[in-house]
């Protein structure tokens, strides 16, 4: 009789997304002559098309597998060499931050790495999550075994969680205690808060006195639009010796569907053994990495590529200033709607706190039902995003524009 692994079982209902996803497809099987006018602004997913650069370098990169000449097979594990320095050299090196080509892991998505880290991080690590917080650092840890079960307000054993509310501006502080790996968002997802420096440098100066690792997850530092926040962890002296991060093109270049993200892994970060002796991540890094990916496709990379070049950097600002555009026409509709409302200036969300009395997963039905409006309830995002709601900004322009109307027109009494 073989055995299964059954921490999958310590998971609270399902997960998040596929829950909205079973409400709504409830819903338009219900209402079939609603379904036609469904917004969804749920999921985090793009949906302009992939920038004229990238285009380019993919049909170029198809033309090269047409020829024997040019055809790739295999490629490294880690990434093709010119996508590696690329990203080194234009989101880092060229703002005076150290980070070798080689520290650069080429993957198919942010989300993947953040649980795939786990496989080199031992199972004694004391965890630290924000609360709201994307439901994949939770989720892997428990599918891991590295929590303990959930009580009845869905916390699991074995975590400490880092309250994110209104009047911390939903960017947690370090706790009391002593934490080995803390996971944090900036700018944040759900809640769209982005950390300011100083808070940054609090964080590094407690994981280098705690001799902790920081998980930084900057997905969306392309929307950071106020002068002075961190795009990366690494902006902050002393990081190398204490942080990881993960970045995406899936929000800054529209790879949701074509999937391209990387990892950065100081050479200089290490931690301890079972026998206490300090060892270096970046092999163990390499080590999994060869043994179980075989790399992300050659002609994907070409596009990853192309992003960095004058006009794909151009092409990348013109898609980020759209879906931020949209995030400020939801900002507004939301206030009209009497609504008071958090994020939207430095990433594509919108935090909406729910009127008085209504659930967050209240609110989403209401949404649903009255308005045809696809939104995220808090709660999903953890205990303290209960009474709000996430309303994302990737859509066209006339739809941000409609569910703005919308929302406008709903009443909440």
């Amino acid at each position: 009789m073989a055995y299964l692994n059954d921490n999958f079982f310590k998971l609270k209902a399902g997960y998040l997304f596929p829950e909205i996803a079973r409400r709504v497809k409830a819903f338009t099987e219900g209402n079939p002559a609603a379904a036609s006018r469904l917004i969804r602004c749920g999921i985090g997913d793009v949906t302009e098309p992939l920038p004229p650069a990238v285009i380019a370098a993919l049909h170029q990169a198809v033309e090269e597998m047409a020829s024997r000449a040019t055809f790739r097979g295999y490629g490294p594990e880690q990434g093709y060499d010119f996508l590696r320095a690329a990203i080194a050299q234009n989101d880092y090196r060229a703002y005076g931050l150290d980070v070798a080509d080689d520290e650069i892991f080429v993957s198919d998505g942010s989300k993947c790495d953040c649980g795939n880290i786990l496989d080199i991080l031992g199972h004694q690590n004391r965890l630290a999550i924000s609360d709201p917080v994307y439901p994949v650092y939770v989720d892997t840890n428990v599918m891991a075994g590295h929590t303990g079960d959930a009580d009845e307000r869905g916390a699991y054993g074995g975590i400490t969680y880092l309250p994110c509310t209104a009047e911390n501006g939903f960017v947690p502080a370090p706790p009391s205690g002593k934490v080995d790996l803390i996971y944090l968002c900036s700018p944040n997802n759900p809640t769209g808060a982005a950390a300011t420096r100083a808070q940054l440098e609090a964080w590094v100066q407690y994981a280098r006195a705690n001799e902790a690792i920081l998980l930084f997850d900057a997905a969306y530092e392309s929307y950071i639009t106020e002068p002075g926040i961190p795009h990366s962890i690494y902006e902050i002296p002393g990081a190398r010796e204490c942080a990881i991060e993960f970045r995406s093109f899936s929000k800054s270049g529209g790879f949701t569907g074509t999937r391209c993200a990387f990892t950065v892994v100081p050479k200089s970060l290490v931690a301890r053994d079972g026998q206490g002796e300090k060892k270096p991540l970046h092999p163990l890094w390499l080590r999994r990495t060869t043994t179980k990916f075989n790399g992300v496709s050659y002609i994907v990379q070409r596009g990853a590529e192309a992003l960095y070049s004058a006009d794909g950097k151009a092409q990348v600002k013109s898609l980020v200033e759209h879906y931020l555009g949209n995030a400020r026409v939801l900002v507004e509709g939301a206030k009209q709607a009497g609504l008071k409302v958090f994020g939207g200036v430095n990433a594509p969300y919108i935090w909406v706190q729910t009127p008085a009395g209504i659930t967050s997963w209240q609110a989403f039905d209401r949404i649903l039902n009255e308005a045809n409006v696809v939104i995220t309830p808090g709660s999903g995002f953890g205990s303290q995003g209960e009474g709000y709601f996430r309303v994302s900004a990737f859509n066209s322009r006339a739809n941000a524009e409609e569910v703005a109307r919308r929302l406008k027109a709903l009443t909440w009494s």
